[in-house]
């Protein structure tokens, strides 16, 4: 087992993804590029964290994990866009936002075990 796969964050992350591939797939009338952007993204936060694991060095771990934080901010603007849009209900927005927070809060936490350097 890898040691990335042994983290509550990156099995969050991993169901996110599935789910937000799944919505994707099954609302293909969605503009191209919304979809294209959104897949990026979520798939770069997994991709970022399951990478920082494998780093020697804690500034390289952070800027890995501050990547996949940044790629969660990315996603929910995409998302705050298509909300606004009509693209994507309520009931969705609500569902991947709040864990997109969980996920953000949990690399958080990973980032600032590295260092007392972040306060927000």
């Amino acid at each position: 087992m890898f040691d990335f796969e042994k983290l509550e964050v990156y099995q969050v992350t991993k169901a996110q993804n599935i789910d937000v591939l799944k919505f994707l797939f099954q609302h293909r009338d969605l503009n191209n590029d919304f979809v294209k952007n959104w897949e990026t993204a979520s798939m770069q936060t997994v991709l970022n964290l399951a990478e920082s694991t494998a780093r020697m060095t804690h500034p390289e771990k952070k800027q890995y994990l501050t990547n996949a934080r940044g790629n969660i901010n990315a996603c929910v603007a995409l998302m705050e866009l298509a909300k606004e849009m009509n693209w994507l209900n309520s009931e969705d927005f609500d569902r991947f936002y709040n864990r997109y927070e969980q996920m953000s809060k949990m690399m958080l936490g990973m980032i600032r075990s590295f260092s007392g350097e972040v306060r927000h």
